[in-house]
């Protein structure tokens, strides 16, 4: 071989060698993440040759694909659009998938490793390829009842079954209609959704798992009482000095209770009457007490800082640290920098319904191939034991006193012949801003079949006149209602 030829020769073989790698590495390591895309075209167009896999709730379809005359020759169908916006989110041609359709896309795409025979079979026999369906563990009554008791209000309910974590209901308003975004007109498409993207009420927000967190107020006293009795430091008779005003340390800030008054009358003021009115001025003293690295350790083992699959990701709740007094006294009662999420506080009032077990919170209940077998099918997952057992039931006994107690905090949530536990929220925001509003429990206290979460955002329309008892009580009891009831 002359030099010449020998160097033309050294050129293709390193060429072919570039070829082979680069198309190694896009084939077998980067093809998920192409695939997972949202921006890759060639995934969705074949996503819309194939018939995506319905989205069923009690077997009835609230997301399915069907025929028609144009180059994509399935169109995605929302029949119940607004009332189960945050569970399915939305498919679009350019703007990419949220929720369970963005979360599941490979299933209901029919592209999932656990499909491959499907796929092969469809591509022997030149049938169509299917994708698999979607079975939630939302119940239709109950989600119906959560979004008729929320109204025009913002905010959100999730309701969860405490034993196994499924939860029953997840609503977030404003919902929005994600048919305008499946549409094939790519330029009606773009328009809804700069709409719905300048829409200064955020209806494309998910308040149950996302958006900008909120200050969980007097519903964080539930984890406060769970650590002080768990910790074995006090019991719900111990006592604190109940003034009608506390200045913070080494802070010129004054706090005070809801009713500007004491805590009850006397000098002091037990940790159980406490939460039972719901009064900010024992909790920071508590909390105080408790210190920074036992609140933190209580709620890690809650679930906070954690992100959870659903399957579509949750954004962390959190707990803020390195506090100097006045913080901690602040965070103790929900405020300063503690952040949550509903669904992050319907899993703690889960947790001491189900004995001090949390489980890992779903809306997949089974995913079923076109011939209706299954491939998946969910199971209930242990995430820990924040709380023993006895801590649980003790919590349990406090939670009822708050809703049928006498001067009940949480009395708006009573329901004639059945014990509900429960505990409110009025959170603040500044100085001028609407209240948080919240409720959270579970019922029947001594059989718990359904753990919620209430918030309704801007004090509900009365700005700092509302409170958790007044607006969020009602909702929850609505919904539990529903639950019992079916």
């Amino acid at each position: 071989m002359n030099k010449e030829l020998r160097r033309v020769s050294v050129v293709a073989l390193t060429m072919f060698l570039a070829l082979f790698i680069s198309t190694s590495v896009i084939q077998v390591f980067a093809v998920e993440s192409l695939d997972a895309n949202p921006n890759n075209r060639r995934a969705v167009l074949d996503s819309y040759s194939a018939q995506r896999g319905q989205i069923l709730v009690d077997g009835v379809a609230i997301a399915e694909s069907t025929p028609v005359d144009d180059e994509y020759r399935f169109l995605r169908v929302y029949p119940q659009p607004e009332l189960y916006s945050a569970v399915t989110g939305y498919f679009t041609l350019n703007q990419g998938s949220t929720g369970v359709e963005g979360a599941l896309n490979e299933f209901l795409a029919g592209q999932a490793d656990e499909q491959f025979l499907d796929q092969l079979n469809a591509l022997v026999t030149g049938q169509p390829p299917r994708g698999a369906s979607v079975e939630l563990t939302i119940d239709a009554t109950v989600q119906q009842a959560a979004r008729d008791a929320l109204g025009d209000r913002s905010g959100s309910v999730v309701a969860l079954d405490p034993a196994t974590g499924e939860i029953l209901a997840m609503v977030s308003t404003p919902g929005y209609d994600p048919n305008l975004l499946a549409s094939h007109d790519t330029a009606s498409v773009l328009q809804s959704y700069d709409a719905l993207i300048a829409d200064p009420a955020a209806p494309l927000q998910n308040r149950a798992i996302g958006g900008d967190l909120y200050f969980p107020g007097s519903v964080f006293k539930v984890l406060v009482t769970a650590a002080a009795i768990d910790s074995g430091e006090f019991e719900p008779d111990d006592a604190f000095p109940n003034p009608a005003s506390l200045q913070l340390p080494q802070s010129t800030n004054v706090i005070s209770n809801a009713s500007r008054g004491t805590c009850g009358p006397g000098e002091t003021v037990t940790i159980a009457d406490a939460l039972r009115l719901s009064c900010n001025i024992p909790f920071a003293e508590l909390g105080l007490e408790l210190g920074e690295e036992t609140l933190a350790e209580y709620a890690e083992a809650f679930g906070f800082g954690e992100s959870y699959d659903i399957p579509m990701a949750t954004t962390p709740s959190s707990f803020p640290s390195g506090l100097d007094d006045a913080q901690l006294m602040l965070s103790s009662f929900g405020q300063f920098d503690v952040r949550v999420t509903p669904l992050q506080v319907a899993m703690m009032a889960g947790a001491v319904a189900n004995g001090g077990n949390l489980m890992q919170p779903t809306l997949v209940e089974s995913i079923l191939a076109p011939d209706f077998s299954t491939i998946e099918q969910s199971q209930p997952t242990l995430l820990g034991q924040p709380i023993s057992g006895g801590t649980a039931a003790t919590l349990t006994s406090l939670l009822v006193d708050g809703v049928s107690g006498p001067n009940g905090a949480a009395s708006n949530a009573r329901i004639d012949g059945v014990e509900v536990a429960g505990k409110t929220g009025t959170a603040e925001n500044g100085a001028d801003e609407p209240f948080t509003l919240w409720f959270t429990g579970f019922a029947p206290a001594d059989d718990p079949q359904v753990a919620i979460a209430v918030v309704v955002e801007d004090g509900g329309g009365q700005g700092q006149s509302g409170s958790g008892n007044s607006l969020a009580a009602p909702i929850a009891k609505q919904v539990l209602e529903a639950v019992l009831n079916r």
